[in-house]
């Protein structure tokens, strides 16, 4: 019955979805009046059905509107149907709607599962417990009409018969974050239900420029073919592919005409991570040294294929782990820098320090040949390409986060008044700071931009963000940093663990198959069995707080002496214990072998 899908067929944009005992039934309810979608309870089974399944007093289905099916997943014995059951409409992209997902949920079809082992019922509950971590994935933007995971230039350039394609194969694979999901709908030829949805950010805004309205969008695409958290996810793997690839695109609308600038960021393209053992900084491990200079050639080839010229500025310290790691990578690039590929480091932290960001008008110059050589892409009110961009930049701090989108909103500033320069609208020393309210705009659209993406690798806001959001560095914004520092500390070691386990098992890095070699996670008993951080702070702070309650009591009783020197060194002892004893507390994934 799949023949019936028609692959010049529109996207279905509203569903109604009834949850029968034995199946599920997806029916379009937006006057497209295409065959409904039934998927088997038992097993995950496809098929298109022209008529629902009748409903009596005994078979009563539930019913609820859907905006999208962003695909199905097969673990061990069960399927599981993940849509979208609530959307936000924050936008457009080059005058089509953009959507942001403000639920996901997941629905079991695992009925077959009741005929399965033991052991293979509680992996299958293990597994599938990470579902609902997936279910509260921040940062998933789609459209019904357009291709988000594609740049204006690369739209712009889609031949005739590419663009009656349906989006899914229109797609960039590296963007499409439900690709995995997805391939059980392709292969069904389910094209009206395959919705491509992308991780990242949308952010847009319009201001007044005399009188001329400019409107300004910023998308960031993050790439799946590394996706994940924070020191889980560190370096490239042995094809170049890095941790927390992330392309942004900021988009220009004025007068008709249209600019586009992309930059994109990336971990250090060299085989290195950060082993989680409850330090604040774990050291920095370098794998496989002998292999940095074909994966950093990797890396940036497939860069150049991508976007042609390219521009790495390294913003790494030149001391301690991170000189060390700064180091190996200016290395491999020797071996592999040539007319189109640059190699650029900019000790951020000592020549801006933690306030002084106005000094990156010193990178700036430095690299102002290259953004001027390799522009923009530049479109007139018919459409016609004027101008276009030849080439990138490609950032990266340690996290590609904070010093990174910093160093970011400088390059994108000083292009936006770039293109303004050329369409006649600014004088040739006219700047954004000329204009209150387009310069807050653009402050706040590159501040929102850094926390999206921070908060989907890190878990909190970006640091740094008040000089981003206000132009300057202020004590509340240094005192929110400390607290995300923190944050961060405890979702490394005691959250991201698991949340690497479903973002693996949703983008396929981690395929379940009853074949596999399988080690269920071992039960822990005695002190490990409730062994957990917030227990041992709660410990050492308790600790604390009665030898200062001791200390204060010294003058008047030298007992009070003893006691101190007794809850001190408890809290000690347990803070000792806690850092001797890193793999208990961690969380760390159950999830091995992932997929090359």
């Amino acid at each position: 019955m799949m023949e019936k899908a028609d692959s010049g067929q529109k996207l279905y944009t509203r569903m109604r979805l009834w949850e029968f005992p034995d199946q599920y039934v997806i029916e379009p309810t937006d006057g497209s009046h295409g065959s409904s979608l039934a998927v088997s309870r038992v097993d995950g089974s496809m098929q298109l059905i022209d008529k629902l399944p009748d409903s009596n007093s005994v078979r009563v289905p539930k019913i609820r509107t859907i905006f999208g099916v962003v695909g199905i997943l097969k673990l061990l014995a069960g399927s599981y149907l993940m849509v979208i059951t609530d959307r936000e409409c924050v936008g457009s992209y080059l005058g089509h709607p953009i959507f942001k997902v403000s639920s996901l949920k997941v629905f079991p079809c695992d009925h077959s599962l009741k005929n399965s082992p033991t052991e293979q019922k509680k992996m299958e509950t293990e597994f599938s417990g990470l579902l609902n971590i997936a279910e509260r994935t921040p940062g998933l933007y789609f459209s019904y009409e357009t291709n988000l995971t594609l740049s204006a230039q690369r739209l712009h350039d889609l031949g005739d018969e590419s663009k009656l394609l349906p989006l899914w194969r229109q797609a960039e694979p590296r963007f499409l974050w439900n690709n995995y999901m997805l391939e059980g709908l392709i292969d069904s030829k389910l094209d009206p239900y395959l919705l491509p949805i992308v991780q990242g950010s949308f952010h847009h805004f319009q201001a007044a420029i005399g009188k001329d309205i400019i409107d300004v969008t910023l998308i960031a695409r993050r790439c799946t073919r590394r996706n994940g958290t924070r020191m889980w996810r560190r370096g490239a793997d042995s094809d170049g592919y890095v941790a927390n690839f992330v392309e942004t695109e900021q988009i220009m609308h004025l007068n008709g005409f249209t600019a586009s600038f992309v930059q994109v960021r990336g971990s250090i393209p060299l085989l290195w991570e950060q082993i989680v053992d409850l330090t604040y900084k774990p050291k920095f491990e370098l794998v496989r040294l002998e292999e940095s200079p074909r994966v950093a050639e990797r890396h940036f080839l497939d860069l150049r294929k991508k976007y042609g010229a390219v521009l790495a500025v390294d913003l790494v310290n030149t001391h301690g782990g991170e000189g060390r790691l700064s180091e190996k990578f200016a290395n491999a690039m020797q071996h592999i820098v040539s007319d189109d590929l640059r190699y650029w480091h900019f000790d951020f932290h000592h020549i801006c320090g933690h306030v002084h960001f106005e000094r990156l008008s010193i990178l700036y110059e430095q690299i102002v040949d290259f953004l001027d050589r390799n522009g923009y892409l530049l479109l007139n009110e018919k459409g016609e390409k004027m101008k276009e961009q030849l080439g990138v930049v490609r950032t990266n701090c340690i996290d590609c986060l904070d010093r990174t989108n910093v160093t970011q909103s400088m390059i994108a500033r000083n292009m936006l008044e770039g293109q303004l320069r050329r369409l006649g609208i600014f004088a040739a020393e006219e700047t954004i700071s000329s204009h209150p309210n387009l310069d807050e705009c653009f402050k706040i659209l590159w501040a929102n931009h850094g926390d999206d993406i921070s908060i989907q690798y890190s878990g909190t806001a970006a640091l740094k963000g008040d000089f981003v959001r206000c132009g300057k560095r202020t004590m509340q914004g240094i005192a929110k940093d400390g607290i995300n520092a923190l944050l961060r500390y405890y979702f490394n070691n005691f959250v991201d663990g698991t949340k690497q386990d479903a973002i693996d098992l949703l983008q396929g890095h981690y395929i379940v198959s009853v074949s596999r070699d399988m080690t269920p996670s071992s039960q822990k008993g005695g002190l490990e069995a409730v062994a957990s951080f917030p227990l041992a702070l709660s410990f050492v702070l308790t600790g604390f707080f009665f030898a200062t309650l001791s200390l204060r009591q010294v003058r008047y009783d030298l007992r009070h002496l003893f006691f101190s020197v007794i809850w001190a060194g408890l809290s000690v002892a347990i803070a000792a214990f806690v850092r001797a004893n890193g793999r208990i507390f961690c969380n760390r994934p159950r999830l091995h072998k992932p997929r090359c």
